[in-house]
């Protein structure tokens, strides 16, 4: 099945050159006569480089079939990440590379989906949010009361987030698996 550039929206995936990809981010520029340009920074499910590239309005590119499973993430040490098939058990490993900044939103345990091309993992998606532990936070300067101050806190993941100044140490709160934003703290 074919697949017109403006069906490129961010999380789309198809193949280029033989090379299944995923759009990391995409833009759209109308130019005169009702043509358009699309420019999308995508990354390759194969070995996770990212590439820039512009489509002009009336390319036609490659759908990729792909299969999902759930999966259950294990652990991650020097070769990788290991996760477990919940179906069938089976441990599956995917480099740094691959994950990118997926990475740091999982915590053992999580379960998330795996991508599966001709019956191998090329990725994993990640639930639109997640709840991560705050291990560290900074100090908020006394007396600065405006509400929209962020100040840098660091989850039990290793990533850092910005966070409104009243998250402290030990609050859990929820982050924005696609950009990285703080959404709420999580309410007991």
């Amino acid at each position: 099945m074919a697949l017109g550039v403006t069906d490129l929206k961010k999380g789309a995936v198809f193949s280029f050159e033989g090379t299944p990809y995923r759009v990391v981010e995409y833009s759209q520029k109308v130019v005169g006569r009702g043509g358009s340009i699309v420019n999308v920074t995508i990354k390759s499910l194969l070995d996770g480089k990212q590439l820039q590239k512009t489509f002009k309005g009336n390319e036609q590119l490659d759908s990729v079939d792909l299969t999902y499973s759930n999966v259950q993430f294990l652990y991650s040490d020097n070769s990788g990440f290991h996760f477990m098939d919940n179906e069938n058990y089976e441990q599956i490993d995917l480099s740094e590379e691959v994950l990118g900044d997926q990475a740091g939103y999982l915590k053992e345990g999580d379960v998330v989906k795996a991508m599966k091309l001709d019956g191998n993992t090329v990725s994993v998606e990640l639930p639109k949010n997640v709840y991560l532990k705050v291990t560290y936070a900074e100090n908020v300067v006394k007396g600065d009361t405006t509400s929209n101050v962020l100040k840098d806190a660091k989850v039990e993941t290793g990533i850092t987030v910005k966070v409104p100044a009243f998250i402290k140490v030990g609050d859990e709160i929820s982050v924005d698996t696609e950009t990285g934003a703080y959404r709420e703290r999580k309410k007991d």
